[in-house]
């Protein structure tokens, strides 16, 4: 029986979902401080083992983490509980702001608002990105694999499942021969393991059932095909809703390495070969992403309202892209769950395995320096309006246009940067300041 009252869980994964701004940097952040630091529901050892393999999984890890973690905490209910709430704020905010943008695509307080939240959100990432940093690289040897990965995905354009891979490898031979430098996260066996946290007093691991993870994948996989199989046979395959249908289950599945590494392919795809999207509008669906709660891969709603709206068929054009919404949002979510639910219970029974240990305990230095990449990324797209992209011998450099610098962008998002680090402010009211500022300096000098 479990410890924490599933009423209380329920309102703290209430708490959770409204703070997860940020991206996954931030949102992980978050789960780390109110679960681990403040409840002590779970101890830092078993939220990294958690965490790692979430890394591993297409999706957004962060909303993975959150069900996992709901799931060692009350199984099945718990995990749909955490899960779904993380999803919920983000769904809804997208799904509003893609109203707004349809129908009144020139409305100038959301564009103040989004000017205002980007650096907000990228002090954040930045903060999440040093705590995740301290608690994972803990030798030189994990710092040297969060270079290396940096280097590689930054510089080298490494594809991310390759990096992983290669960290993988490295962690599972280097454990063998230098266990102590490789041996970061501690197993369930290990004698230090700290008993302050809740979970360790109920959740012993179990050994895996067969019949059940075959269960579990047969009750997911259709959950999943439901939808398209309803549209199917109710209005055919030749229309918008089954097309959105089949391309985000598809993508649904190689989201390996965070949203940014299938969103080119999506914009492609959108604009090119179906005509979702009009050229730009993936950007303004990116930054609805990235300045709501909830996972950045949300922005794929957007993509199905706009889609649907445009080619709404005999239906309503809003009315379609409520639907659109609603099913792109399924698809590709629902493979989640199944990835956590089929896999948890392994990945639980084989946290005292060694050489799984090491292997992730590398992995996870190695995504501190992707996570890395992720922020100076996000901070070029924030604070410049250009830039250039030149290769020399294979390696690959971004040059900001200077002439870009965005000086309200920098502003602001020094300011949030003072409250947060300096004064300690949390999210909501770093990002609250932000807002106000970034509306204040937009109609003032009239920016953007």
């Amino acid at each position: 029986m479990a410890i924490v009252p599933f009423k209380e869980a329920f309102r703290v994964w209430v708490r959770v979902a409204i703070y997860s701004f940020g991206g996954p940097a931030g949102q992980i952040s978050v789960m780390h401080r109110i679960l681990v630091e403040e409840k002590k529901w779970i101890d830092e050892n078993r939220f990294l083992h958690a965490l790692n393999y979430c890394m591993l999984l297409p999706g957004p890890e962060a909303q993975q983490l959150a069900t996992y973690i709901g799931w060692l905490l009350h199984r099945t209910k718990g995990g749909l509980l955490a899960g779904g709430l993380f999803i919920l704020p983000g769904f809804l905010s997208i799904l509003l702001l893609s109203i707004l943008y349809a129908m009144y695509r020139d409305v100038e307080i959301v564009e103040a608002i989004f000017y205002g939240i980007k650096p907000a959100v990228l002090a954040i990432v930045i903060g999440a990105v040093i705590k995740i940093g301290k608690r994972a690289l803990k030798n030189g040897i994990m710092l040297s694999l969060a270079i290396l990965s940096f280097i590689a995905i930054f510089f080298l354009e490494i594809d991310f499942p390759v990096i992983i891979l290669m960290a993988g490898l490295i962690g599972f031979f280097g454990g063998k021969i230098w266990k102590e430098k490789f041996l970061v996260i501690k197993g369930h066996g290990d004698k230090t393991e700290d008993k302050d946290h809740l979970s360790d007093y109920y959740s012993e691991p179990v050994k895996p059932s067969l019949f059940k993870t075959l269960k579990t994948i047969s009750i997911f996989l259709i959950l999943w095909s439901f939808p398209l199989i309803i549209i199917a046979g109710i209005i055919g395959v030749e229309n918008i809703f089954f097309s959105e249908g089949v391309f985000f289950s598809k993508t649904a599945v190689v989201t390996f390495g965070g949203a940014y590494a299938v969103l080119a392919y999506i914009a492609q795809k959108a604009v090119e070969d179906y005509g979702w999207l009009q050229s730009g509008e993936m950007l303004d669906g990116l930054g609805m992403a990235e300045t709501t709660p909830g996972p950045l891969i949300q922005v794929v709603q957007f993509v199905g309202f706009m889609g649907a709206f445009r080619l709404h068929g005999t239906l309503d054009p809003l009315m379609a892209g409520i639907l659109a919404s609603v099913l792109v949002t399924w698809v590709t979510f629902i493979p989640c769950f199944l990835f956590i639910f089929a896999g948890a219970p392994y990945i639980e029974y084989l946290r005292g395995n060694k050489n799984l240990t090491s292997a992730l305990s590398a992995i996870t230095a190695a995504v501190v320096g992707v996570i890395l990449n992720l922020g100076i990324w996000f901070a070029i797209h924030t604070f410049f309006g250009s830039f250039k992209e030149e290769h020399f011998f294979g390696i690959r450099i971004l040059i900001p246009d200077w002439n870009t610098l965005n000086l309200g962008s920098l502003l602001i998002g020094m300011l949030a940067a003072f409250v947060y680090f300096i004064l300690k402010w949390d999210m909501l009211k770093t990002i609250a300041i932000s807002i106000i500022s970034g509306i204040i300096y937009f109609f003032i000098f009239n920016a953007g």
